[in-house]
This record gives C-alpha cells, structure tokens and sequence, in this order.
C-alpha cells in the first residue's frame, strides 16, 4: 500500500503509517529499528531495494531522506515536504517513508525525521553516497548510536580513509570494512592451523579499492610484520600471500568468486569467497550496533601509514582509475614494532 502526501508535516505522515497499517490489518509495530537512508535521487533506488532486502534479517522502518534542489530561486527558498508513505509488500519487511525535502527545509532534515523515529528502538543513519566529512558531528548522524558510510563512492577512496580516521567516533563503521570480514575469516582460520611466525605479508587487488587498503592496514595492526600492497586488475580484493617459518601461505582468488587456500604441506583447499551484493553488507552491519574496535583500530594505523614515505601518494590522491594497469610500484607499510608471534584473531 502506497500513501503520497505533498506538501506534508512529520504529523501527517505519522498518521499515514497509522492509517496504512490499519488498512493491512497489522496495527501493531513489529519493527527493531529505524534505518535512516540519506542519498540522492539518482542513488535512492538502489539503497533502498538494498535497504528493503536486509529487512528480511532485521525488520525496520526505514526513512529515506532525499534533498531535491529546485530550479528556481523562488522555490528554492520556498521550503516543502513530500513523502511516499508504503507499507505491507511495497516496503518489504517493516515500513517505508520516503522523504523529499526542498527549499530551506533540507537544512534541518533532523527536524523532520525526529518525529519519525520508533521510539525506545535503535537508530541507524546509512550514507550510500555523499557521507558528510564527520558523521557524528551531522545533523542526522547525531540521532543515531550507528553510522554507515561507504568509502569505495568517494572520488578518492584511499584519502576518504584518512578523513574517516581522523574523525572517527565510536559507532562509525564503513561498508568497504564489511566487505572484507570473509577474508579476515578466512585469514585467521589458515593462521589458526598453523604454529608459525609470520615475517611478511603482500595484500594484491584493485589500485584504488578501500577494501585493499583496509585489509593491509589491519593485518598490519594485528601481525606487526612488513606487509606489501600490490596492484592488480581485480575484481576487487584477489590474494593475501603471507610468508612464515613454515612456508608460504596463499588465499588467491582471481574471478572474484572461488578462492583456492594454499598452505604449505596441506593439499590446495577450493573455498568461495564471492563478492557480497550491498544488502548483505548493511545486513551484516545491523546484526551489531556496538561499537567495532578492530575497525578503529585498523584505520587509525592507516593514518599513519598513509602520511609516511611511500605511502603518501596514495593520501595526495592519484590520477589512476580502479581496474585499470598499476600505474606505480607496489608499497610497503613496516610498523615501528616486530613481534614474533602471529595474531589470528
């Protein structure tokens, strides 16, 4: 069921979602949180239907905020509201308000949402695009104990990481962060069959992939070895090659799907990896709304690593495009300390 307001308030729309779960027969509201989707027109389409998917998981009103800017000065200054209010099959699992501001009002999308939040339940604020500088400094992302961005959007994915670590808030999270818990997983289950030293590490995948940047920097964080950051045409992330006392171990995965883990005196072990549809992603981020400490502490050894020596062309910025030839050498980050002992945690 689909209500169209214009020109609307917060309470109009109030009493729409009221009306609308009357007209289905579910007066009740069975509903965990409240996930605020702050994008475009262009992009809207396809955070939402991500949006919708994930609800199957975590069942949700979702508020998609969308500031439409108007031709004119006059009714740029003239401030409206429009909404889409859907319930039942047309908003998935949950309810949907999609919320079309112009003029004056898209300056303070707060007050408009705030009215709209389910009370006593978790508010989540998910930037598909454009995420401000400080999520937790805007306007929107105060209202909410988690806050998604996703870096691989940005016109500069690898410098977006180092504004994401200096203005970094307990509750922040990063969808290029997510994408690569399978290969976190996958790394410290290889670590966990093994008792050996880990002396280096190479992490290989497209020039200008957050996720790349993101995993090196954590393998780094937790094993204290060199690790290397090496180019390739993709997609995305396609091999961790780790050097132990016990020999090499390999985690290569070329088409972006089937991954083959290589382990020194073990035979070559085929497990799937394949690339996750954005859904998945914003599923797995709703499981926890706590904060990640293994994400911050992975960013904030990026800043360091991206300000020194070789490491610093990738914060300047590069001319270069994703998938495209390596078009510099590979780098390599070197903590200050070397421990001994791998970390598969």
């Amino acid at each position: 069921m689909k209500i169209d307001l214009t020109d609307t308030t917060s309470s109009k729309i109030n009493k729409a979602l009221v009306q609308g779960r009357r007209a289905i027969g579910t007066p009740a509201v069975g509903m965990v949180l409240t996930l605020v989707l702050v994008t475009d027109e262009e992009n809207q389409y396809d955070a939402l239907k991500a949006a919708n998917e994930a609800s199957r998981e975590h069942p949700s009103r979702k508020l998609v905020v969308v500031k439409r800017v108007s031709r004119s000065p006059r009714d740029r200054a003239k401030p409206r509201l429009d909404a889409e209010v859907r319930v039942g099959t047309d908003a998935g699992t949950g309810e949907t308000v999609v919320l079309r501001l112009y003029g004056e009002v898209m300056d303070h999308a707060q007050s408009v949402v705030l009215p709209l939040l389910l009370p006593d339940a978790p508010v989540v604020v998910w930037w598909p695009v454009n995420a401000p500088v400080n999520p937790a400094k805007d306007a929107l992302g105060k209202l909410a104990q988690r806050r998604v961005t996703d870096t691989y959007t940005a016109e500069n994915p690898v410098a977006e990481l180092t504004a994401r670590a200096d203005a970094y808030t307990p509750g922040d999270t990063d969808l290029s962060w997510t994408r690569i818990t399978p290969w976190r997983s996958m790394v410290a289950a290889a670590l966990d069959q093994v008792a050996c030293d880990v002396t280096s590490v190479e992490v290989e995948g497209e020039e200008h992939n957050p996720s790349c940047e993101l995993l090196a920097m954590w393998l780094a964080d937790r094993l204290h070895v060199p690790v290397k950051r090496s180019v390739s045409k993709g997609p995305g992330l396609t091999a961790v090659r780790m050097e132990t006392s016990c020999g090499p171990i390999k985690l290569d995965r070329a088409d972006g799907s089937l991954a083959t883990l290589s382990i020194q005196g073990q035979p070559d072990r085929a497990v799937a990896l394949k690339r996750r549809e954005t859904s998945e992603l914003i599923a797995e981020e709703l499981r926890r709304l706590d904060p990640d400490d293994t994400y911050a502490s992975a960013l904030r050894f990026g800043v360091d690593r991206l300000s020194d020596g070789a490491g610093s062309s990738k914060a300047n910025g590069d001319s270069g495009t994703a998938g495209t030839a390596p078009s510099r050498p590979a780098t390599t980050v070197t903590p200050s300390a070397m421990p001994k002992k791998a970390e598969s945690k």
